[in-house]
């Protein structure tokens, strides 16, 4: 999903008059971070350059990202989320798209980073409505200082920047502020993965239920040489094009996510794993269902099923 055209507008406005050849070079550094130290407790973006290539090259990847699961998420929560407590948000990108997918009345957004809290604040004065219902607060995950409480509690992109023996407890506080749900999303990559799946066991341990992608709350059974990952497609604008000095207009985020309720409410019987193979009067899908991880092949005699698995997309649910 693409972003507001206010975001947009405001993100590009965050560079104006820059230096390009510079932003550039930032921009660069910026994408070895994520791709090179994810998993590693780093990735803390503190100058006012790689904060603003930040909010342009990174915000609409994340955004994307955060309402591909949101969109997955919300049909088991019955519209009961009306406050959303955003972890390390950065400059705000999850908290747009949270308001974007959901009907809210408050957000709480905690960033450790003063700049980035600055950058988020200015980037929703073009968005009053959005604004007014946004408290900013600087904040350490890694602290003994409570998490607002909210209906929701979500992070993206963020346990994987903690060191790892701070991570259990955070997300322990987390999950203690969460009134009713908690959505993580990492990083599409194996450290990314292992991150989600510590998680998953975590809170699975502590009572949690699972509404999203696992159709199962068993043991996972992704194989020691794969990972479960999705991937969301974000356009890309001029000035992103620029920055990463591409030429296609897009780009592929792969991410990985988990969410949880308090209460059980139920989940997908079915999971789509991978990019579907389509052919002429059959589709081959790699699934996976409480039962088993399996390859499937759903022909045009299962109608209704057929229809849905030509629409469907790696991460989407299914009625198999």
């Amino acid at each position: 999903m693409d972003m507001p055209v206010s975001l947009k507008d405001a993100t590009e406005a965050l560079i104006e008059g820059s230096d390009m050849k510079v932003l550039r070079k930032v921009s660069s550094r910026i994408s070895e971070k994520y791709r090179d130290d994810a998993g590693k407790g780093s990735n803390h973006l503190t100058s006012e350059d790689e904060i603003k290539v930040y909010s342009v090259v990174r915000m609409p990847a994340t955004y994307g990202s955060v309402c591909d699961v949101l969109g997955y998420v919300t049909e088991y929560l019955n519209d009961d989320i009306d406050t959303v407590t955003d972890i390390g948000a950065g400059s705000g990108a999850a908290t747009w798209a949270c308001n974007e997918m959901l009907a809210l009345s408050a957000v709480n957004c905690l960033e450790y980073e003063e700049r980035m809290i600055e950058v988020g604040k200015a980037l929703m004065d073009h968005d009053q409505a959005l604004s007014d219902k946004v408290t900013w607060k600087k904040f350490d995950l890694t602290s003994g200082d409570e998490i607002p409480a909210a209906d929701l509690v979500i992070s993206s992109y963020v346990i994987n920047e903690l060191p790892e023996a701070a991570r259990e407890q955070a997300v322990k506080k987390m999950w203690d502020a969460a009134g009713k749900a908690m959505v993580i999303i990492e990083p599409g990559t194996p450290a990314g993965y292992s991150v989600i799946s510590g998680i998953r066991d975590q809170i699975l341990d502590m009572g949690g239920h699972i509404i999203a992608p696992c159709p199962h709350e068993s043991a996972c059974r992704i194989g020691q040489n794969d990972w479960c990952h999705f991937t969301c497609r974000v356009q890309r604008s001029r000035l992103h094009k620029l920055l990463k000095d591409a030429d296609v207009p897009y780009e592929d985020e792969k991410y990985s996510y988990i969410a949880f309720t308090k209460e059980d409410k139920g989940r997908a019987s079915c999971r789509v794993l991978r990019h579907p193979e389509i052919n002429k009067g059959f589709v081959k899908l790699s699934v996976c269902t409480a039962d088993a991880n399996s390859e499937i092949t759903i022909t045009k005699k299962d109608k209704e099923l057929f229809k849905q698995a030509r629409k469907s997309k790696q991460g989407d649910s299914i009625d198999y």
